[in-house]
């Protein structure tokens, strides 16, 4: 498919790079493309950012059948741009689609559809160090029903967003809440989708731990309320002794590209990375026994975000000595060095964008 272009009639003012925040700023264009069963996926077109108007009864406003993605373009030293492991975002796009009955993508085309909006927006893409430009492919449900099934038509689109740290903190540490009453996901739902109502579930016990002075809540599994999951925007590990462990992937837990990234950097390095079941209990055993040495969480926004107090049932615990541990300095930094390009990418994860 050909995509079209729209030009903008006024192009807006570029932000101040040292004071961006996350998700609060927009470029100028943004990529829609259409789905009707007729014609399936059509009317690819790069075009201002705007409004998108809908009916008040359009299916995605009662029922949320929608889901998205996000990652993120990063300029290099030398100007050049570059993407992160994109294709892996995109298949999983369609893996949440799957489960809202969404119907997929071509994946190739998306990723040529998403160079195609950065080539016209490179200029939004930030220079200062720790930015990068944010972005947020999406699919709504459109039709106008108020009735519980399955749409038949949709919207995809792509839009764009400079910024900077995810949290306040930057890559200091963060205080982490865990709940034991309220439960975001269930092996068998949405857990493992990027969906809206997967995070609308977090909300009330989001805002629960930030009254409370944390910056984020731990989930506990849904069914036992024993067995750690997942931070509301991040995946979480430990290091227990000299072993590297993290929730394994159950349906309820969102597979992240920066979880893989993590396992696969740390395995290059000939650390014991193990998936499995971890409860709460045997966390605080750990720290207890001194064998706790450090807890961080993964994901495309924050890539790295060390955990330095964390409170369960009325018990707070330092992790370590608070600070950041060598791991996650050391798989920031890596991490960040490969996205940047100021260092090879021995795994392949890198996408040029001329």
């Amino acid at each position: 498919m050909e995509i079209a272009f729209r030009k903008a009639d006024s192009l807006k003012n570029h932000p101040d790079q040292s004071s961006l925040g996350f998700g609060t700023i927009f470029t100028d264009y943004m990529f829609n493309m259409d789905y009707n069963p007729d014609q399936g996926w059509h009317n690819p077109r790069i075009e201002p950012y705007g409004p998108m108007e809908m009916d008040p009864s359009t299916i995605v406003l009662h029922y949320g059948q929608t889901i998205f993605e996000g990652l993120k373009a990063y300029r290099t030293e030398s100007g050049a741009v570059q993407l992160f492991r994109p294709m892996d975002n995109i298949k999983r796009f369609n893996q949440s689609g799957d489960k809202l009955c969404i119907p997929p993508v071509d994946e190739e085309f998306v990723l040529h559809a998403l160079v195609e909006l950065l080539k016209v927006e490179k200029d939004w893409i930030p220079s200062a160090p720790g930015t990068s430009l944010y972005i947020r492919p999406t699919i709504v449900a459109t039709d106008p029903y108020v009735g519980l099934r399955v749409s038949q038509t949709y919207r995809f689109f792509i839009i764009l967003s400079p910024v900077g740290a995810y949290y306040p903190e930057g890559f200091n540490p963060v205080k982490i809440w865990v709940t034991s009453k309220y439960v975001r996901a269930v092996r068998g739902g949405l857990g493992e989708a990027k969906t809206a109502a997967n995070y609308a579930a977090s909300l009330y016990a989001t805002e629960m731990a930030h009254k409370e002075g944390y910056t984020q809540v731990m989930w506990l599994d849904g069914v036992e309320l024993k067995y750690v999951e997942e931070v509301g925007s991040m995946n979480i590990f430990f290091i227990i002794g000299d072993e590297l462990i993290t929730p394994m992937l159950n349906g309820s837990i969102l597979a992240g590209v920066t979880r893989n990234s993590v396992m696969t950097l740390a395995r290059s390095w000939g650390m014991k990375v193990t998936e499995r079941k971890i409860s709460i209990d045997e966390v605080y055993a750990a720290n207890e026994k001194g064998e706790l040495k450090e807890i961080f969480g993964s994901g495309t926004a924050a890539v790295i975000s060390p955990v330095g107090h964390m409170k369960f049932d009325g018990t707070e615990i330092t992790i370590g000595d608070g600070g950041v541990g060598p791991v996650s300095a050391r798989l920031f930094k890596e991490l960040m060095d490969i996205q940047y390009g100021k260092a090879g990418d021995p795994f392949g994860w890198t996408v040029p964008v001329a």
